[in-house]
């Protein structure tokens, strides 16, 4: 579910010495790739906050950060190790494992999932058992399906109902323009700006129509990584959270650090967007970045029962919440 667009992959070749530290202790200039699930914007305020105040360089880590040109690039590059670190929806990291690859979560970003079902208020769609007999774009990505379907369920909907049409990932223009009645998209991001060009915009997330309450953003690595340098992995863990705990404490501040490092940056809709982001920052436990695995467990069985994966993932071949401070 993811969307990205095209980047310059030479600052990935000129970081490939990115696990060079596998196995030895985090050592002053080691290099380190993040890979973005999307473009830089407010949910990656925190990353940028921990750059801004050095909290990177402070663990001895120099981080290089990139844009993918699709959310499978991103799973790719961090299998390949030609990076340590990706940002993924949960969903994707457990798609990655059922098909036998290394992908595993070191901490969360979000802790409730991102997507869910988008509508425009002129649609009369009240709730989600209104989209029987309407059109809904959806990406092509086989998670937008059983999103759309978990969320239709969760009001006693019929998902056979509902009519779907892939659209790639022009989904909110197909929205505005009438080509369809909704789209599956990220109700804190499509969502929030759609309102901001003045539309009046009802959303039904996943999390809260029978949905999975998993994390929908995890940084990730793999699990041969994990093993082989854990102290690169609690460096990154260690400063991200840091930053992502300073833009809880002072989201103004921290929204400016990301500003004035993607220029290109709407501040106006990044900050509307920010503030749909901090209450999904947040984690049960107080503790911001946390890997519960009750969370996980059910993402799982979600996955299995919407046809997503195999059979059930284990929560700790899911994640691992050892990086993040007071986990283990």
């Amino acid at each position: 579910m993811r969307r990205s667009r095209p980047v310059r992959f030479a600052a990935l070749i000129a970081a490939a010495v990115l696990l060079a530290g596998c196995g030895e202790e985090v050592t002053e200039a080691t290099k380190a790739t993040l890979v973005l699930d999307f473009v830089p914007n407010a949910v990656h305020t925190g990353i940028y906050c921990a750059l801004d105040r050095g909290y990177y360089g402070a663990n001895d880590l120099e981080l290089e950060i990139v844009e993918p040109t699709s959310t499978s690039d991103t799973l790719k590059l961090i299998d390949q190790g030609r990076a340590a670190f990706g940002l993924a929806d949960a969903i994707d990291v457990g798609q990655q494992i059922d098909r036998g690859l290394g992908a595993k979560a070191v901490m969360a970003v979000v802790q409730q999932p991102l997507g869910g079902v988008i509508t425009l208020e002129e649609a009369g769609i009240r709730s989600p058992r209104d989209l029987g007999g309407r059109t809904v774009g959806v990406t092509g990505v086989p998670s937008d399906d059983a999103v759309l379907d978990a969320v239709v369920e969760g009001d006693d909907g019929n998902p056979e109902a509902v009519d779907t049409v892939t659209i790639g990932f022009n989904t909110v223009p197909a929205l505005h323009s009438g080509r369809v009645d909704a789209i599956t998209g990220y109700p804190a991001a499509d969502g929030t700006a759609l309102e901001q060009r003045g539309e009046e915009v009802r959303a039904f997330p996943l999390g809260e129509w029978g949905g999975p309450g998993y994390p929908g953003l995890v940084a990730f690595s793999t699990a041969d990584a994990i093993e082989s340098d854990p102290e690169l992995m609690r460096a990154f863990v260690d400063a991200t959270v840091r930053g992502y705990e300073d833009t809880l404490d002072n989201p103004d501040r921290c929204l400016e650090a990301l500003v004035d490092q993607v220029p290109e940056t709407d501040r106006k809709l990044a900050e509307a967007q920010l503030d749909a982001y901090l209450p999904l920052f947040q984690a049960p436990d107080g503790r911001f970045g946390a890997l519960r695995p009750e969370a996980f467990a059910e993402l799982s069985r979600f996955l299995r029962e919407g046809g997503l994966a195999g059979e059930e993932i284990p929560p700790q071949r899911f994640a691992t919440d050892e990086f993040v401070p007071g986990g283990g």
